[in-house]
């Protein structure tokens, strides 16, 4: 009788522990959907005409369950939620901040852009907040709406002046109700967004600061500028 009761006791145990296993263990592994809009390159000289200053694009602030790698959809009670096993390659912030830096070096306008992180010694630093990125429905199992809307703000990176900001919001129609279908249609309004803020970027003036204020120069004169200036700091 004990041994039986023994068994009952340990067979118990285990599928407990398979339940919890099944809870509280790691998700499954599922599909990984990348977002990487292109950009048309200059067509002509006129339309490549250079900036005469360098751009820092700082890692963007995004809103409130947004800063993950998870596809976000809002359902029509306008509860957050995400599509399951679905995931894009890396999370929101860096995503948007990699499209940001291919929009302005497809522009071909400016010589030296470059992610915050890569302290490059900037005229300009490029600050964006993220409002939206996500599939919208208005009926349950519908096919969603998907906005993406940012905020944009210029500032000088000697004295932290913003000189000029922008909204734009893009919006889009996925082809079905399906985590891919949803990252195709963001990928398009990412693109869009991004064109925007290249092109309104670019209309900045050259600032009035130091490093602003240079002739035209190669590639390998330039870093050495860079590298001096550096160590003079």
């Amino acid at each position: 009788m004990m041994q039986r009761r023994l068994f009952l006791i340990g067979a118990s145990s285990l599928a407990l522990s398979a339940c919890g296993k099944d809870l509280l263990g790691p998700p499954e592994a599922g599909a990984i959907y990348p977002v990487n809009p292109a950009f048309a390159a200059a067509q002509n000289q006129k339309d490549a005409r250079k900036v005469g200053w360098d751009l820092s694009i700082v890692r963007p602030d995004v809103a409130g369950g947004l800063d993950n790698d998870r596809i976000a959809l809002v359902q029509p009670s306008g509860i957050l939620d995400f599509y399951a096993k679905a995931t894009y390659p890396a999370t929101l912030p860096a995503l948007i901040q990699q499209a940001l830096l291919d929009g302005f070096e497809a522009s071909g306008r400016i010589d030296a852009v470059a992610p915050q992180e890569a302290t490059l010694h900037a005229d300009y630093d490029l600050i964006t907040n993220v409002k939206d990125f996500s599939a919208h429905f208005s009926q349950q199992d519908g096919i969603p709406s998907v906005i993406v809307s940012i905020s944009a703000k210029l500032s000088t990176a000697h004295g932290r002046v913003i000189v000029s900001s922008l909204f734009v919001s893009k919006s889009g129609t996925a082809s079905a109700n399906s985590a891919g279908a949803v990252a195709q249609a963001l990928q398009q309004a990412l693109g869009a967004a991004v064109t925007d803020i290249v092109n309104w970027a670019l209309t900045a003036p050259v600032p009035k600061t130091p490093s602003a204020i240079r002739g035209p120069v190669d590639s390998a004169e330039q870093l050495l500028r860079d590298s001096n200036r550096g160590l003079a700091q």
